[in-house]
């Protein structure tokens, strides 16, 4: 079930700068691109950078206005490589078959990304790659499922070194520039679909991977497993940290009060949370919001208490973070 994008949910930085890349195909430079959001190509460069799904999101309407391209994601697919995944991309290059190649990156995706998760499912005579969307992607959504979806297909080709026969099935509209490049894929694509999916035929499974390599497909593997460890300490750690931020009396503690109470400094508590991708703004924030939320459940409180008990002490305040979150005020929100 799709959910509202925590600040938390990430990307490797290294799919940004291949988008930089991409967008030199327009005659856009960087400085355009990047203006306002923080970003350098430098910062985007260093290992282990992330980029928030909120900065992917304006980076994308962005180059959709200034390219008036439709189909982005498309053209980022047809340049993606296996090395773009880190030890998921080497791991999966290196295995025996494909089917194994596809059990690798369905188990050990989250290690690359929180947005979306994988899952091979297998059936008498054909086999689906499902790709489903952990979070709300908003404006990004076109572009990357598109492009995982083209990405996927053309790394397969290139570690089969064959032709690969299947279709692709989409939840999202048909962009209305496909029809000029649509042939090119090799395989039909179906819109507005229930699900993201690939589906290919059970024998693909068997076809050997050129790259095959027993002995560096154990090392990545190992790598991937301490991966994945690691995201589910992460992910305890950022749960404490949202646990931490409500008070008993509803009102929410300071930086330094949750620092504290994890017994370390503020400035330890900043960093961890950067290198998870977050900020402790950004989770009050969505704190914030999922409060705001429920109490407007309550038709019994007025919206001037709902916006106190928020943290705002004035309505136009509450007002306008709430419009930031949703789109609308809460008095619409709230109107049947």
């Amino acid at each position: 079930m799709r959910q509202t994008a925590p600040v938390s949910a990430t990307l490797p930085a290294i799919h940004v700068l291949h988008f930089l890349t991409l967008m030199e195909r327009w005659k856009l430079d960087e400085q355009t691109l990047l203006a306002g959001l923080d970003l350098t190509r430098e910062s985007l460069a260093q290992p282990g950078a992330r980029i928030a799904l909120p900065v992917l999101q304006q980076l994308i309407t962005r180059a959709r206005e200034l390219t008036d391209e439709t189909a982005l994601g498309f053209y980022l697919g047809w340049q993606m490589r296996v090395s773009t995944h880190g030890f998921l991309g080497f791991a999966a290059m290196t295995s025996a078959t494909m089917g194994v190649a596809l059990k690798l990156a369905a188990r050990f995706a989250p290690t690359h990304t929180d947005l979306i998760k994988l899952e091979l499912r297998e059936g008498p005579e054909k086999t689906s790659l499902i790709i489903e969307e952990c979070v709300d992607l908003g404006a990004a959504r076109e572009v990357i499922l598109s492009s995982l979806m083209v990405g996927l297909w053309q790394m397969g080709i290139s570690l089969t070194g064959q032709q690969l026969d299947g279709e692709a099935a989409v939840t999202f509209r048909e962009p209305p520039d496909y029809k000029r490049f649509g042939h090119l894929l090799g395989s039909p694509i179906y819109f507005e679909q229930p699900e993201n999916r690939l589906t290919f035929s059970n024998a693909l499974l068997d076809l050997p991977l050129l790259m095959a390599d027993p002995a560096a497909q154990q090392l990545a593997r190992e790598q991937c497993e301490r991966d994945l460890d690691a995201l589910v300490s992460t992910r305890t750690f950022l749960d404490r940290v949202r646990r931490l931020l409500s008070r008993e009396d509803g009102t929410f503690r300071t930086i330094g009060e949750v620092a504290r109470a994890l017994h370390m400094s503020d400035r330890t508590l900043k960093r961890k949370l950067m290198t998870e991708g977050t900020s402790y703004v950004e989770l009050l924030d969505t704190a914030r919001k999922e409060r705001a939320l429920a109490l407007l459940r309550s038709p019994e409180l007025t919206l001037e208490q709902v916006a106190e008990r928020v943290g705002y002490s004035e309505l136009s305040n509450f007002t306008r973070a709430f419009r930031r979150w949703t789109g609308v005020t809460p008095r619409k929100y709230r109107t049947p």
